[in-house]
């Protein structure tokens, strides 16, 4: 009866943290599982909103457990997946006396930065708090992503200066991502030497209006077609 007993739960035990959350995200016994898993997340640079979300639900219920070093890592992943609004979704589930403790002030600040792409002002406070985020791999990386995603939608030529502001990087560092962005992101380097010179970022609906579709005056074809019979 005892091997039985162990049979039927051995699969419980093969889940994943995500699969827990999804068949049972109220069951405050997964709660060192979450917290584990963030830090999973931060070793292996990968990232689940629905888990960390989760996490903070639980320490509303039961603040005495709260580990202050696992939210402030939910939320430099949440601003290491900007554009996307996660920092807003976990930000809102975290007690306001919590938020006001200086590194989450620091977060705050941060995220309204990027918010506003705001980037030198965001670098600059970032410099001072090195030992907040450095301890999450990709963080700069993430950011530098983001900052480029911005430009792209901005700018058709951005000049280099601006570009080298936006993601923190000057002189051989600057030159090495835009060969790679050359090489892979369709990027074209104008004629020009130092801070004269202009990057062609990719045409996109954003830097280039004409090409985004007018949906509002458009029609389609068959609602055209339909319209015909009716005006005979």
């Amino acid at each position: 009866m005892a091997r039985d007993r162990e049979a039927s739960q051995s699969p419980q035990q093969q889940y994943t943290v995500e699969e827990l959350v999804a068949v049972n995200p109220y069951n405050p016994d997964i709660l060192t599982d979450l917290e584990n898993y963030v830090n999973e997340q931060v070793t292996n640079q990968t990232y689940s909103l629905d888990a960390n979300l989760c996490l903070l639900r639980f320490y509303q219920f039961e603040p005495e457990r709260m580990n202050i070093q696992i939210v402030a890592r939910i939320l430099i992943k949440a601003l290491m997946a900007m554009p996307a609004p996660d920092f807003g979704l976990c930000l809102y589930l975290i007690p306001e006396q919590v938020q006001m403790e200086e590194q989450f002030k620091t977060l705050i600040v941060l995220s309204h930065y990027l918010e506003t792409a705001r980037f030198r002002q965001f670098w600059d406070e970032a410099a001072k708090h090195r030992s907040l985020l450095e301890v999450i791999p990709g963080f700069e990386q993430a950011i530098q992503a983001y900052a480029i995603h911005i430009l792209s939608l901005t700018y058709q030529k951005v000049p280099r200066p601006v570009l080298a502001e936006a993601i923190n990087l000057e002189g051989p560092a600057l030159d090495k991502t835009l060969e790679y962005q050359v090489a892979n992101c369709g990027w074209v380097l104008e004629k020009g030497h130092g801070r004269d010179q202009l990057i062609v970022l990719p045409r996109n609906e954003f830097n280039h209006p004409e090409l985004k579709k007018n949906t509002e005056d458009s029609m389609p074809l068959d609602h055209v077609a339909g319209i015909f019979p009716i005006l005979g």
